[in-house]
């Protein structure tokens, strides 16, 4: 039997592109899933759109914090305390899978014994429109390989629930890049499927757009969470603008 895959969705006035986030879900070839979609307390008509969908099929499932948290963290979190699936897939409620991401990753991942994948995105603009915009990461990464830049898409990620174990998100910018360290930190390896599975939604207020502020953040996660010597963390810095200059470039 195919393994059944939690897909977590963290969601905050996100009602203007939700629905495509979802449909991309269930609209994926691969079909044994369960979508978990964690409202943080939205104020527009989010919260009707998943009732929607939930009224619809017995695989969505949704949750909501109990006060506003104001970062993915909190919501990923629930998702993963409430999952049941081998497998957590995280997507982010203005993004959307191609049709064959799970198919082609839970495959690829069973055939190789992989239990932390990733792969290419595409970026498209607000309005969903795409200009061949594609980001690349490295093949691999280890623990001391993202040090150096977060190669990990938090769209693509695909992990099996044994290597997160009890570690979870913490209430920090750059939540994710953290994450992936404290499971990379254990020993294991992420692995890159070299393909184009999702599309990345570029919007101005977005978090990443704001570089001197991810620049920041990602020293405080070197420095002050995984407590990289001062020498070093000013070469992981180095490495980590070329990287984000490379990448802004595309």
């Amino acid at each position: 039997m195919t393994p059944l895959v939690s897909v977590i969705v963290p969601c905050y006035n996100a009602g203007e592109y939700l629905n495509d986030s979802i449909n991309s879900v269930i609209g994926q070839s691969y079909q044994n899933w369960e979508l978990l979609i964690i409202d943080d307390c939205s104020t527009d008509n989010s919260a009707q759109i998943i009732q929607r969908f939930t009224e619809c099929d017995s695989r969505i499932k949704s949750f909501k914090t109990l006060n506003k948290s104001g970062s993915p963290s909190l919501p990923r979190n629930i998702g993963i305390d409430n999952a049941d699936g081998k497998y957590i897939a995280f997507l982010d409620a203005d993004d959307i899978w191609m049709p064959d991401k799970l198919k082609k990753q839970v495959e690829w991942m069973e055939s190789y014994g992989l239990v932390f994948g990733y792969s290419f995105y595409e970026k498209i603009d607000f309005n969903g429109n795409k200009s061949n915009r594609i980001v690349k990461t490295r093949k691999t990464s280890t623990y001391q390989s993202l040090l150096k830049s977060n190669a990990i898409p938090c769209l693509t990620s695909i992990l099996e629930r044994k290597a997160i174990g009890n570690t979870r998100f913490k209430p920090i910018q750059q939540e994710d890049f953290c994450f992936w360290l404290d499971i990379l930190k254990k020993g294991y390896c992420a692995h890159n499927l070299c393909e184009v599975t999702a599309y990345y939604r570029e919007a101005p207020e977005s978090r990443s757009a704001n570089k001197i502020r991810m620049f920041r953040e990602h020293w405080r996660v070197i420095r002050n969470h995984h407590h990289i010597n001062l020498l070093l963390a000013c070469y992981y810095m180095i490495t980590y603008s070329i990287s984000g200059l490379i990448k802004y470039m595309k």
